[in-house]
């Protein structure tokens, strides 16, 4: 399994970002895919999931209706669509196989929200 994570950064209150996640060595298609974040100095907690059609998404309370979950299987890629953001969701943010929490396999990608 290669997870690529990419598209963080640092960003203002009420910004957005979009994260990809590239995926090789496995058929993506296959599987539900998922981002999971880790804030500074706590453990890792669930985001999003999807599963392998993408019909069905799941979101944590904490960012429904803020983000989107989404992905593209002609290029093996994950997306979380980042919008509204909240100096709380700063984080290390990463994608990971299957549904729900799952191993970090890449070095995942920063995103920053601060004024």
């Amino acid at each position: 399994v290669q997870l690529v994570e990419s598209g963080g950064g640092m960003v203002q209150p009420g910004g957005s970002l979009r994260l990809s996640c590239a995926a090789s060595a496995f058929t993506f298609s296959n599987y539900a895919m998922t981002w999971v974040l880790q804030a500074p100095g706590k453990g890792p907690e669930w985001v999003s999931s999807i599963n392998a059609v993408g019909r069905i998404t799941s979101y944590a309370d904490s960012v429904k209706g803020r983000f989107t979950i989404s992905r593209d299987d002609a290029k093996n890629t994950l997306y979380l669509q980042m919008s509204r953001l909240k100096p709380e969701d700063t984080a290390l943010y990463y994608c990971t196989r299957g549904w729900g929490m799952g191993p970090r396999w890449g070095q995942g990608t920063q995103v920053t929200v601060s004024s």
